[in-house]
């Protein structure tokens, strides 16, 4: 039967309007020379840009509900910097603020947005990037065009290493805070004689979402690896790292076209790193052990692609909440025995040795509140998951979350920064990651928190 012309036209703008669309854009977010770079308890500052920092921005929508990805190269981004930039496309563009997910990719050679260890941000700098944060989501809705998409998987274990060691009975040192119970020693050297075993596992899985045009020309890519960072970059770099370098490597691979955008997200790395403490690395100029990461999981990353089956209709969900978790915070005495230590610097106001640097911590978190509230959020894109979890990720709850919810990947770091999110039977091993400072003060249980507040989130996608 001839439908009339107006029924007719009506049903074809329904068709119109849910077929899958896709859009990527890049916003540069690279400080200026002389800025703070943090990663390290000294402050660095900029002296070469050896590459552009940029956050890289993926929109997906499929005619019901858009959702948004964001990674910044950055070390960490607190909450004030990503709401600032969601309300700004929020208002501009009607979209849900829980529609988006933002993260920091944690490069430890980037501009300092949130004030860790003795590095202090410019409120100037942190007001550019809440704004080119927003421009990038901007730019990449406008750019959403009919497109397919599709999701897999590769393995890379050869980059990806347990930073976490047991050690030889008596050979852990006494923490800069003065404990003595610490079973760990994070970073412990390469060829240490102490070295026992690592005090957990790795995930070598590099999980990633393809995004095609609908003529099968690589749009954009967003992946998951649970890599802390790699480093080696030259003093006073300002560089995005591995991050950085494998968006440029993925596109060339893929035969991408100028426009693509190539994303890398940090995974669940609290405790993983690139460095082979048992000395199966050879040691590498600046930028070389970089070079060597991007391209064997570009490479991976590349090979699998090409067995992903990509679709022009995928359903998007979104599901967000926020959860509240306390705060280790010192006594008033642990306070005044830091004051004390502090005072033994001789470049005060900047401290000299670990003890003096974790004093200060005391002392600044002794102004925290007793507990902050963290939003959980996920993403669903027809049966993946996408998980943001707003902390430093300890390797195990990204496995366990993976076990439970396959397929699933969860990105740190993503829209807060509360620190180091050991679990529970890591705290009880000690290390660095539980030493209480600003990078880490979340009560003990609060993975297990965390993965019951993600469990009413994956519930509610069901």
């Amino acid at each position: 039967m001839k439908l009339p012309f107006i029924a007719a036209l009506l049903f074809s703008v329904s068709l119109q309007a849910d077929e899958f669309r896709a859009g990527a854009a890049t916003s540069n977010i690279t400080p200026e020379l002389g800025s703070s770079i943090n990663g390290g308890f000294q402050d660095g500052k900029a002296l070469v840009i050896h590459d552009e920092l940029n956050a890289r921005c993926l929109a997906l929508d499929d005619g019901q509900t858009k959702l948004v990805f964001v990674v910044a190269d950055s070390c960490v981004i607190g909450r004030g910097i990503f709401d600032e930039a969601k309300k700004r496309v929020n208002e501009a563009t009607g979209l849900p603020m829980e529609n988006m997910m933002m993260s920091a990719t944690h490069a430890h050679s980037c501009g300092t947005l949130q004030a860790v260890g003795q590095s202090e941000p410019n409120s100037i700098y942190q007001r550019f990037v809440a704004r080119r944060i927003a421009d990038g989501v901007r730019r990449a809705l406008n750019n959403l065009a009919p497109a397919k998409i599709g999701y897999g998987s590769a393995s890379v274990p050869q980059q990806v290493f347990n930073r976490r060691w047991k050690m030889k009975a008596g050979s852990i040192l006494p923490t800069p805070l003065g404990v003595t119970t610490d079973q760990v020693k994070t970073n412990p050297g390469i060829l240490n004689p102490n070295l026992v075993e690592p005090a957990g596992p790795t995930d070598p899985e590099v999980s990633f979402i393809s995004v095609q045009s609908a003529d099968g020309k690589p749009i954009a890519l967003l992946a998951n690896y649970s890599l802390h960072y790699v480093g080696g970059v030259g003093p006073g770099h300002i560089s995005a790292d591995y991050f950085g370098a494998f968006a440029g490597k993925i596109g060339q691979l893929l035969g991408a076209g100028s426009e693509f955008v190539g994303i890398m997200s940090n995974g669940t790395s609290g405790d993983i790193n690139n460095i082979d403490f048992r000395g199966g690395q050879a040691k590498e100029a600046p930028y070389g052990r970089i070079q060597i990461v991007a391209n064997d999981v570009a490479q991976a990353v590349a090979k699998a692609v090409k067995t992903v089956k990509h679709t022009d209709s995928l359903p998007l969900r979104v599901a967000q909440k926020e959860i509240e978790l306390g705060l280790r915070i010192p006594t008033p005495n642990e306070v005044e025995k830091a004051r004390e230590v502090m005072k033994g610097s001789k470049l005060l106001p900047r401290m000299e040795t670990m003890e003096q640097v974790y004093a200060r911590e005391t002392v600044l978190l002794a102004d925290f509140p007793a507990k902050v509230s963290a939003p959980l959020q996920i993403m669903k894109i027809g049966d993946l998951h996408v998980s943001a979890i707003p902390a430093e990720v300890f390797v195990e709850i990204g496995l366990e979350l993976k076990k439970r919810h396959s397929p699933t990947f969860t990105i740190s770091l993503a829209n807060a920064y509360h620190g180091y999110l050991p679990t529970p039977e890591q705290h009880a091993l000690g290390g660095y990651e539980t030493w209480r400072a600003r990078s880490s003060c979340l009560e003990v249980d609060a993975s297990t928190k965390i993965i019951a507040g993600l469990e009413e989130l994956f519930a509610r996608l069901q």
